[in-house]
C-alpha cells in the first residue's frame, strides 16, 4: 500500500488549505507556492502515488479532475485567455508529492513551457 501524504490530511481536512472544490472524488486547492497568479492543485481523493500506477478503476476519479479544472478556470476567470494543466511522474518529471495531481496555472502568458 502507498505511504500516505500531505494530500491525505488535506483531503480529510487536518490541516488548513485553501479548499476551492471538494467531492467524493476529488478536492482541489491552493498551492502553498505558487507559480502562477491561479495555481491549483487538483488531486483525487484516493491515493494513487504516480501515473505509473493508475488503474481502469480510477477513470471516474481522472476524467473528473479534468472537468474540476474546467470550472475553477471558468470561476477563477482564466478559462477564455488559457490556462496550463500539467501533471509530473516520478523524480525526472518533477514530482514532489507522491499522490498524483494535476497543476492548473494561468493569469498570465506562461510561454512555451513552464519552468521553476
Amino acid at each position: 500500500m502507498a505511504e500516505e501524504t500531505i494530500f491525505s490530511k488535506i483531503i480529510r481536512k487536518e490541516i488548513p488549505s485553501d479548499i476551492l472544490y471538494q467531492d467524493e472524488l476529488v478536492t482541489a486547492f491552493r498551492d502553498i507556492n505558487p507559480r502562477a497568479p491561479s495555481h491549483i492543485l487538483i488531486i483525487p481523493n484516493k491515493l494513487i502515488p504516480t501515473v505509473n500506477d493508475v488503474e481502469e478503476e480510477d477513470e471516474l476519479a481522472l476524467g473528473r479532475m479534468f472537468t474540476v479544472a474546467r470550472k475553477i478556470a471558468k470561476e477563477e476567470g482564466i478559462a477564455e485567455d488559457g490556462y496550463r494543466l500539467i501533471v509530473n511522474t516520478n523524480s525526472y518529471g518533477g514530482q514532489e508529492v507522491y499522490h498524483i495531481h494535476m497543476h492548473l496555472l494561468g493569469g498570465r502568458p506562461l510561454g512555451p513551457l513552464l519552468m521553476s
